[in-house]
């Protein structure tokens, strides 16, 4: 199928995922996430109706979020294009040396994962004069390979709660907004919902413990789980292949 085929599949399944929960389709955002993905793809995409784009890694980001801007800026066929509507997420990985470049580029930081890096952003953005919304990445699965602060046993969330005071108490240059993780690789989707639920738990005992922050957001789920995801409560799902096809190589 093509991108715009592509596009209305998932939006479908987005939707049948929100029903069979009572959710309405408005309550999930979708950020498109164009790893590897060329521009003028990226372009066309935003052409056919998305507005929330997502990247991995901030050096990939760094040419191809100029060229998307320049490419709806100079389109001529539809003057409704605003480069203004777009929302760049940032869901992959962020190395602090990097947080400067991410704080220019992106609108949205998901993977947040650990006090120092939350500092740093927030000093990068004062200086800046904004507040960059960002997401708390957290390993609730408990894998090694993972990022994310850990939060798969009693003393991990132990750690985790003292991480998030020190984070609200000193973050004055960004806002959390939520938690963000990622599923492990399973061989049914199924078995990637209690990794969602126990997120989503996580989440419900922070707002009850920091009430002071607004913790509507769960970005997780991507191409093979999202609408697992949605049915555990994700308000934001991270989907590239269904989307853009197989990753074309680096």
């Amino acid at each position: 199928m093509g991108l715009a085929e592509n596009i209305a599949r998932v939006q479908e399944r987005i939707a049948a995922a929100s029903a069979r929960v009572g959710r309405a389709p408005s309550e999930v955002t979708l950020v498109a996430v164009s790893k590897t993905c060329p521009a003028e793809i990226v372009t066309e995409a935003y052409r056919l109706g998305l507005r929330h784009l997502g990247e991995n890694r901030v050096e990939e980001a760094r040419e191809k979020i100029s060229k998307v801007r320049s490419q709806i800026s100079n389109s001529t066929s539809d003057l409704r294009l605003q480069t203004s509507e777009l929302r760049w997420h940032l869901v992959g990985h962020l190395q602090s040396r990097k947080a400067a470049e991410a704080v220019a580029l992106f609108d949205v930081i998901h993977s947040v994962d650990s006090v120092k890096l939350a500092n740093k952003l927030s000093r990068l953005c004062l200086e800046g004069g904004r507040v960059m919304p960002v997401l708390l990445e957290c390993n609730v699965s408990g894998e090694e390979s993972k990022y994310g602060f850990p939060a798969a046993t009693a003393a991990d969330k132990a750690r985790w709660m003292a991480g998030v005071e020190a984070i609200l108490a000193e973050g004055s240059g960004v806002r959390v907004e939520g938690l963000m993780t990622v599923a492990p690789i399973v061989s049914q989707t199924q078995d990637a919902r209690p990794v969602f639920r126990a997120l989503r738990q996580l989440r419900d005992e922070l707002a009850t413990r920091f009430p002071q922050t607004d913790w509507r957001h769960l970005s997780m789920g991507m191409t093979d789980d999202f609408e697992i995801a949605i049915e555990e409560g994700a308000t934001l799902v991270r989907v590239g292949r269904a989307i853009f096809g197989e990753r074309r190589r680096a």
